[in-house]
């Protein structure tokens, strides 16, 4: 006798950098079950691998994951997280004041939203009249990313992200000049430059929310800004 299905509740949300609305459903056990066995010591590679395949299962193969922009992917992770398990979360925030005790605090997920700096811009110029066009980083660009090299990865998050650049009335466009071609031109860029490629990572649309802790130790209150996925979960 074939055994009862159940049906599983499904949900919409709007893509934060578009507006798009998508559908979604929440975890299922064995998903569950698979964020369970990821243990701390496991990869980027491997936990954003093990997120995308999951996070396709739950918008249907609707959407492709691997290209969304990391605040979207982060975004809808949250939504199915809230409707799987709860809309509440413990954290263990780290007290500013000492730079060593951490503080349980529960979160509201669901009051959590992406979040864009006033500041933030896509263009950056590099000499009079030589603009450089950036894209938002995608789960694929982190996730291939994993030198815990500041440095480093801002460097090869650069080279994937690039998507023009501008001389004059020259667009140059990722598709007319090789990944030779690009790396040299990095290299080449003044160093002050530098800094507004690191302020377009810094600056870009992320998951943000402001909590306040206490210090046992201290009786210090303080403000805390807590962004990114891996801070809430």
């Amino acid at each position: 006798m074939a055994l009862p299905k159940i049906d599983t509740p499904v949900y919409t949300l709007e893509l934060p950098s578009t507006g798009e609305e998508i559908k979604y459903r929440p975890f299922l056990v064995k998903e569950q079950k698979t964020l369970m066995l990821l243990q701390e010591g496991s990869s980027k590679k491997d936990i954003y691998g093990a997120l995308t395949s999951i996070m396709k299962s739950c918008t249907f193969n609707e959407v492709d994951i691997e290209k969304l922009p990391i605040f979207n992917f982060e975004y809808i992770f949250l939504k199915i997280r809230c409707k799987s398990v709860g809309e509440t979360a413990e954290v263990r925030i780290l007290c500013p004041d000492d730079d060593e005790t951490r503080v349980p605090v529960k979160i509201k997920l669901d009051e959590i939203d992406v979040q864009v700096s006033d500041d933030h811009v896509d263009t950056i110029q590099v000499a009079d009249n030589i603009n450089m066009v950036l894209r938002w980083p995608t789960i694929r660009d982190v996730s291939d990313i994993d030198t815990d090299n500041v440095v480093d990865d801002t460097m090869k998050l650069l080279e994937r992200c690039v998507t023009q650049i501008t001389d004059g009335d020259t667009i140059n466009r990722r598709v007319d000049f090789t990944d030779n071609d690009l790396i040299e031109f990095i290299d080449n860029l003044p160093t002050e430059v530098f800094e507004d490629i690191g302020k377009f990572f810094e600056t870009m649309p992320k998951l943000r929310h402001e909590v306040t802790v206490k210090n046992p130790n201290t009786q210090v209150e303080s403000k805390v800004i807590v962004e990114g996925i891996d801070s809430f979960f």
